[in-house]
């Protein structure tokens, strides 16, 4: 057991050797940004590696710009083969010890950490809210979420760690669940906190050791997060690896990485899991989405739009399970588009740091063009653009509310992921047709249905080929659940006591006394 009679703490100890000075730097940043105050563009440029922060030596620089007002932003220096070759190796290194700690201080170091995230709340969301444009209410909370799953990780973490076999009463017949030894944990920038909270928790909980990269979209936010996780752990349990897509390639290649748990676009999964895969390894990805959402007739047309407005225009549409297809039954298509299209003109587009703005930026110039690109190509083969559909005109990365009518099956804006503020509608015939359209398709993450009839509700339940299946709640379920994506949208179990399997292997073990001599 660990020795809860020690005066200091890991975190505490390494306050000297700079942490003191990095965490005023946040503080200030984030005070200016409350004063309005333009504070100074953050530099990523280190790493944290076996038990300490040290600074990253690479040659490269990557520089962001701040979606609000075009800016520059973040400067991440990407680490090295090198350096990621030593994060793994000290990883490697610990994995012995740290499978061997008592679960329950395993459960204790995550709780530490869960309480260090949400007490940095406010620092972690205003960063996440300089790199991405996302509302600032929705950051900060966001951050208290991923405090939670690491809280809630350290209780049902405890749980069994495998179970009795049916033998002979002169042996002893068990499954046991062991960790796989070192996890690389590649992240998004989308839902920064919570993704990495989940996967990292799952991971360290049952065992195992981690390589963690933020994604180069958020670096200042996902390393801020990352580490105060790693400060609550003994060396090299959880190293923090910050850089791009060729830092994460050569994480991946590592052959002493034995599972790789990915949420990010379907093709970077793609590229990891025939990386992996060719070398023995195991993944877990959650990739892109094209979620539909199906309305069936006798719904309320109101409440049926303000379900799509959450779903469409939450955090500017980048959400992995964002509503990025509306079905409508022709009954009620003309009233439930027509309140849509009032909420989306109704929309206040602003500054995400204003308590009073409904819709932020987009994350970069970047994703802007996919989305504008996908809406005009719908537009060319005879859409209707009913509110929206065109970039702002001002600095930074702005694209509205926007409401696409009459959109023909085979256009992107129906068929590729979008992520962005668009709601994508195809009336329908009929509830089967509907069923039908919002089952096509290579992405399979989500779907929706707002229906009143309860046997086109379990009708839904039954035949959507999806991960997770909603009903009459665009967002929403209960704690405990599990889901496994479908096609391209992924493979294995993103969150929920399964992730916690999946975070380990089976051993069958049969023991049997020797004979006596």
């Amino acid at each position: 057991m660990t020795d809860t009679s020690t005066p200091t703490s890991p975190a505490t100890e390494r306050k000297a050797d700079g942490q003191a000075d990095v965490e005023a730097d946040v503080e200030a940043d984030v005070q200016a940004r409350r004063d309005g105050a333009a504070p100074a563009s953050a530099r990523v440029d280190r790493l944290f590696l076996a038990g300490r922060e040290v600074p990253a030596t690479g040659p490269r620089e990557l520089r962001r710009t701040e979606p609000v007002d075009g800016r520059s932003g973040t400067v991440l220096v990407p680490a090295t083969d090198d350096e990621v070759a030593a994060a793994v190796g000290a990883a490697w290194d610990a994995r012995a010890t740290w499978r061997r700690t008592a679960p329950a201080d395993r459960a204790s170091a995550l709780r530490a950490a869960a309480r260090a995230v949400d007490d940095a709340a406010d620092e972690l969301g205003a960063a996440l809210t300089a790199e991405t444009g996302r509302l600032l209410r929705q950051s900060v909370e966001s951050a208290h979420v991923a405090a939670s799953i690491l809280e809630e990780a350290a209780t049902t973490g405890l749980g069994a760690a495998g179970r009795t076999l049916a033998g002979a009463s002169s042996a002893v017949d068990v499954v046991r669940r062991e960790p796989h030894g070192v996890v690389a944990v590649v992240t998004p920038w989308n839902d920064p906190f919570p993704a990495a909270a989940g996967l990292l928790a799952a991971a360290l909980v049952t065992g195992n050791t981690v390589v963690h990269k933020p994604s180069e979209r958020c670096p200042d936010a996902g390393w801020r997060m990352a580490r105060l996780v790693a400060e609550a752990l003994p060396p090299g349990v959880l190293e923090v690896v910050n850089g791009d897509g060729a830092t994460g390639a050569a994480i991946v290649a590592d052959p002493r990485v034995a599972l790789v748990a990915q949420v990010g676009s379907s093709a970077t999964g793609r590229r990891i899991a025939s990386v992996v895969g060719a070398r023995g390894g195991r993944v877990l990805l959650e990739n892109g989405g094209k979620d539909p959402l199906v309305v069936d007739a006798g719904v309320d047309p109101r409440w049926a739009a303000e379900q799509i407005a959450t779903g469409a225009f939450t955090n500017s549409g980048q959400l992995c399970t964002s509503v990025e297809r509306v079905y409508v039954h022709e009954d009620v298509a003309d009233a439930v588009v027509a309140e849509l299209v009032r909420i989306a003109q109704a929309m206040t587009v602003g500054d995400p740091r204003d308590d009073a703005t409904d819709l932020g930026p987009m994350v970069d110039a970047e994703q802007l063009a996919v989305v504008d690109a996908q809406v005009r190509g719908a537009v060319e083969a005879g859409a209707r653009v009913l509110a929206g559909g065109a970039p702002l005109d001002r600095p930074g990365a702005w694209y509205p509310p926007t409401v696409v009518d009459g959109c023909p099956d085979d256009v992107d804006l129906l068929t590729e992921e979008t992520f962005g503020p668009v709601a994508a509608v195809r009336r329908v015939a009929s509830f089967d047709q509907a069923l039908r359209l919002a089952d096509a398709g290579r992405y399979g993450l989500a779907a929706t249905v707002l229906t009143p009839d309860m046997a086109n509700a379990l009708r839904a339940a039954e035949e959507l080929e999806v991960g997770t299946v909603k009903v009459n709640a665009v967002f929403g379920g209960a704690p405990g659940g599990s889901a496994d994506p479908r096609r391209d949208s992924g493979a294995g179990a993103g969150y929920g006591p399964d992730l916690l399997s999946a975070m380990t292997v089976l051993k069958a073990i049969h023991l049997e006394a020797a004979p006596r001599p």
